[in-house]
């Protein structure tokens, strides 16, 4: 696990690669243990087909950039830059396969001409490296990196297909002189890229490292943000910062050096469809079972320690029984919830009892931390800087449980992704039961999609930037989500519509933001439901073994007040599967999410610090939204009389983003 940086010259003019190390640093989180840079005149565009190199460590470049003038100065005497360097690539080492120094980054063939910045875990690479030994391939350190450098030699840009992992990748082959940067299946690695007027295009894993180069202007994407406030996520490859993209999951861009053209490719998408013939569900709990025990094992592996969530539901859980079976032993971690204010469904936020419980049975080293509401507001500065923008959901208790299970470990497992392959939320999917047309489905579901409030309550309140987002109709923007838009003849398919969308969209804004805040911590996260041969299997259970019976599907209003109204009756086939492995009560429990009890939180005991932030004339969200129409919907949570806690969240969230990214 780690962090990359990089840009490259589309154009005549060189890049600065003055500016690689600071770019580096600045997800120097994401990896404390090695840093490496790569200076490359690639020839692209010359009579004569030269390359020359410079590859540094860490300590190498310090001495050089000891050399060089200040980045704000004159460049006339610059020694790097004097070589008209046209690509160069950053790298920030979290050390977990093959610690040594022969996992340095980037990392090249032989040749030196095929060159690799490498973020994530490839877990089938040793069968990987065992076909191309037997193709003629020689490894030089136990690493995956160094697999994926020869599996692009031998099928060129084809092998991403065979990789079963997590990643995100810059790869320059100096032969074709072409870059590609990569993503995942699912997009459990960011990647984003900008490019500048300039011609230059800049990449990284996170944005703030290219804020950093001279050749980004800071400005807002307002499309963005209202996206945002319509959804709590977005959908598109926008970000907050106009320009700056981020390389959808699934996709790798192709740069042509010689033409300076890009293009970009999807190798792959989620696919939930119903089976021509459906076998006897005894068979697909057998595989389901036989499915996720390899994956777990799968990602196990790791030269450094090993750890799981415990968050007392079933998906965690699960994980934790087949990894403490693998492990002499394990640390598990849990986040716990202050409920002294809670009411309602929040009474039952706090596992720690549960996770307490499975922890015993599994034998595991738990650590526990318990939340106040005043956790919320400490950690918000830190949480926006690193977050980078809002995304779906309350994810403060994600960066505590981060930041607790960091202090053991530098590898830890998560139960995400089980939820929506697994048809986990069946309140949501009642909408999609019965449908005239995929208008009227689209229609129904949007309406359910529109998380913080309703577009009437929407238009006033982002009144002060509708000149900039003319022309953006928020439900196009949630329609384009789906590949397929024909009329369909059952339920069953509408809700495997349901859960495309839900993969695509909400599972992979939980990814997003569980990368950002473990990587703040310097922790690897793995997700063991997204392993490729469950993905694939799970897509094909047919939907009447996830839920059910459709036309009992419980209908459940997430932000009602006062209600406890909660279900079990999704996962129904993966309830039968982990019965095997954990307690009955766990396994057919009603479904909880993770989330802290902000509801009571916001018009409790941190009922000032939101006045203090949100409703002050002066708060910088107000040159985006309008004071006059917010501040209601605000206070409506605040007497209570409505439940307006991710409206507010996101309030909140966009409020500290401001003062730490905030443009014009």
């Amino acid at each position: 696990m780690c962090g990359i940086v990089g840009a490259v010259a589309l154009k005549q003019q060189s890049i600065d690669v003055r500016f690689a190390k600071p770019m580096a640093d600045r997800i120097a989180h994401r990896g404390p243990d090695d840093a490496g840079y790569l200076f490359y005149h690639t020839g692209a565009r010359h009579s004569r087909n030269i390359a020359f190199f410079q590859n540094f460590t860490d300590r190498q470049f310090r001495h050089i950039a000891d050399l060089l003038p200040p980045i704000e100065g004159p460049s006339a005497q610059e020694e790097l830059n004097s070589h008209d360097y046209d690509l160069f690539l950053g790298h920030r080492r979290l050390a977990i396969l093959d610690p040594s120094p022969a996992g340095h980054q980037p990392m090249s063939d032989l040749t030196r001409s095929i060159w690799l910045a490498y973020n994530g875990e490839i877990y089938n690479f040793k069968d990987i490296r065992a076909e191309l030994e037997r193709l003629g391939h020689r490894f030089r350190t136990n690493t995956d990196t160094e697999v994926i450098v020869y599996a692009y030699i031998e099928w060129g840009i084809e092998c991403i297909h065979r990789f079963n992992g997590m990643f995100a990748f810059a790869l320059y082959d100096n032969f074709r002189k072409k870059l590609f940067l990569a993503r995942d299946r699912y997009g459990i690695k960011p990647l984003y890229y900008f490019q500048a007027p300039d011609g230059n295009l800049l990449f990284a894993s996170e944005t703030k490292s290219i804020l950093d180069y001279k050749g980004y202007e800071h400005s807002m994407d307002y499309e963005a943000i209202l996206e945002y406030f319509t959804f709590q996520n977005i959908f598109t490859d926008r970000t907050f910062h106009k320009g700056i993209k981020l390389l959808e999951s699934g996709h790798y861009l192709e740069v042509d050096l010689t033409s300076g053209r890009l293009s970009k490719t999807q190798f792959w998408d989620f696919d939930f469809t119903e089976p021509e013939s459906v076998r006897d569900e005894r068979e697909y709990i057998e595989e389901l079972d036989r499915l996720f025990t390899q994956a777990v094992e799968r990602q196990l592996v790791a030269d450094v320690p090993v750890g799981s969530y415990l968050s007392g539901g079933m998906d965690s859980g699960s994980i934790t029984a087949i990894a403490a079976r693998k492990l002499p032993y394990i640390n598990t971690f849990t986040v716990g919830f202050d409920l002294s204010s809670a009411s309602g469904m929040e009474l039952g936020f706090d596992e720690r009892a549960k996770s307490e419980y499975m922890s015993y049975k599994f034998r595991t080293e738990h650590y526990e931390m318990v939340m106040k509401s005043g956790d919320m507001e400490r950690c918000l500065p830190d949480f926006a800087y690193h977050l980078e923008e809002p995304r779906v959901g309350q994810s403060y208790p994600n960066y505590y449980a981060a930041r607790l299970a960091s202090r053991f470990v530098k590898v830890v497992l998560s139960g995400a992704g089980g939820d929506e392959l697994f048809g986990g939320y069946p309140w949501r999917y009642f909408r999609a039961v019965n449908n005239q047309d995929f208008d009227d489905y689209i229609t129904k579901y949007y309406k359910f999609w529109k998380r913080l409030i309703p577009n009437v309550l929407l238009n006033k309140v982002m009144a002060p930037i509708s000149e900039h987002t003319k022309g953006v109709w928020t439900k196009d923007i949630f329609a384009s989500v789906f590949k397929d838009q024909r009329a369909f003849n059952t339920p069953e398919e509408y809700i495997d519509h349901s859960l495309y969308f839900e993969a695509k969209t909400f599972l992979h804004g939980l990814l997003v933001v569980e990368d950002k805040l473990s990587m703040a911590h310097s922790l690897e996260t793995r997700v063991p439901f997204l392993d490729n041969d469950l993905v694939d299997f799970a897509q094909r259970v047919p939907v009447r073994l996830k839920l059910g019976n459709l036309d009992k599907v419980t209908k459940m209003d997430e932000n009602e007040i006062g209600k406890l109204k909660k279900t079990n009756d999704g996962k129904e086939i993966l309830r039968k599967a982990m019965s095997r492995y954990i307690p009955e009560d766990i396994h057919r429990a009603v479904k909880q999410g993770f989330s802290s009890p902000d509801q009571a939180w916001f018009k409790g005991e941190s009922i000032d610090f939101v006045r203090r932030k949100l409703l002050d004339r002066s708060a910088s969200i107000y040159a985006f939204l309008d004071y006059s129409e917010t501040a209601p919907i605000i206070n409506e949570h605040l007497e209570g009389k409505q439940n307006r806690r991710l409206f507010i969240w996101s309030l909140l969230n966009f409020e500290e983003w401001l003062a730490v990214y905030g443009a014009g």
